[in-house]
């Protein structure tokens, strides 16, 4: 088993090992003894999973509670956060007690910020079932629901007690949730390990290594900035645009192709005003997993969803931008020039 761990406020354990899921009611119970639970889930994995999680935490003497909600980025919002909270008042759950997520991005977000919220902070544990959620989003503390207006812009700072990893759960992931997952893969390597960069260009890696790599780069810019106020934005490279063309979308894109549209924008802007030579390298990594590397929504419509980004203070805003692999530099622009950097990544 690989252990990584996190000192940040509440400092936590990241174990990685292929068949911990059927352990997970034996390493909750050595960790924390046999409190209550509830699990949250989306239908989809709770279908793949979810007897096998209960059964084992059943099993190691916890009493569960569960609630599904329908999988896709659509359920990670306000009214599910109510549902869930009402229903852990309704069934007398209390500090004493735990939250878990079992699944991608969408469970854990939504599953945190009940666990940050319900009686002003309760323990939860992370059991990632996507490859986006192992290397990147079960990690961290970030937790959050969209609002119509942007994604993550409702949520709070709460980090996870322990994360259980099993990487054998990706065995069942669609192609297209696999390359979401590999857009941050990806992005690890650009902003910090030209060696993970190698590694991944073309399939065939090993997934704990790997997995446990990206979260030990997390881990260490987490330690250093938990707040997200200074280096901890280099994990945004990508994401400013990116996000901004998911909700463009109406999130029929996925996640990771929307970081992938986002990593190129920027380096292809500044390929072209600083000569670098990353963007081939960075397009052809992107393409060998099936990720998209452009994007239709135009600089006008793009620049309008990033003045609701919550990385925007006042006219200015911070870009994360690579010249060299396994270096990120943050930069504050006005948001006039962040909209000539939008129209110069558009065009080839």
């Amino acid at each position: 088993m690989i252990t990584v761990a996190v000192d940040a406020s509440r400092p936590y354990d990241i174990l990685i090992e292929d068949g911990l899921l059927v352990r997970a009611g034996e390493c909750l119970a050595a960790r924390f003894g046999t409190p209550r639970l509830f699990l949250v889930s989306d239908d989809t994995v709770f279908s793949l999973y979810g007897e096998t999680t209960v059964s084992s935490l059943k099993n190691a003497g916890f009493d569960v509670e569960t609630f599904v909600v329908e999988h896709g980025e659509k359920s990670k919002n306000a009214q599910n956060l109510f549902l869930i909270v009402n229903r852990l008042a309704e069934k007398y759950f209390t500090r004493g007690d735990m939250l878990v997520a079992l699944g991608g991005g969408v469970v854990g977000d939504l599953c945190g910020f009940c666990a940050a919220t319900f009686l002003r902070g309760v323990r939860y544990i992370q059991i990632p079932t996507t490859l986006l959620a192992c290397v990147d989003s079960s990690v961290g503390g970030k937790t959050a629901v969209d609002l119509p207006a942007g994604k993550n812009l409702f949520g709070a700072f709460w980090q996870p007690s322990l994360v259980l990893c099993d990487p054998t759960v990706l065995d069942t992931l669609p192609p297209e949730q696999f390359a979401s997952g590999m857009a941050e893969v990806i992005k690890y390597g650009m902003i910090a390990d030209p060696d993970l960069f190698e590694t991944v260009k073309t399939p065939g890696w090993k997934r704990t290594d790997v997995i446990a790599r990206c979260v030990e780069i997390k881990r260490d810019i987490v330690n250093a900035d938990e707040r997200d106020t200074g280096i901890r934005q280099i994990l945004n490279f990508g994401h400013t645009f990116g996000h901004a063309v998911e909700s463009l979308s109406d999130f029929s894109l996925s996640h990771g192709a929307c970081v992938a549209i986002g990593m190129m924008l920027v380096t292809r802007a500044f390929q072209k005003t600083e000569q670098t030579e990353l963007t081939d390298k960075l397009a052809s990594s992107l393409t060998a997993y099936g990720l998209p590397t452009e994007t239709a929504f135009s600089a006008d419509e793009i620049f309008k969803k990033l003045l609701s980004d919550k990385k925007r203070s006042g006219d200015a805003l911070n870009l994360i931008v690579v010249r060299k692999i396994g270096k990120a530099e943050i930069r504050t622009l006005s948001l006039d020039e962040a909209r000539e950097i939008l129209r110069a990544g558009l065009v080839k």
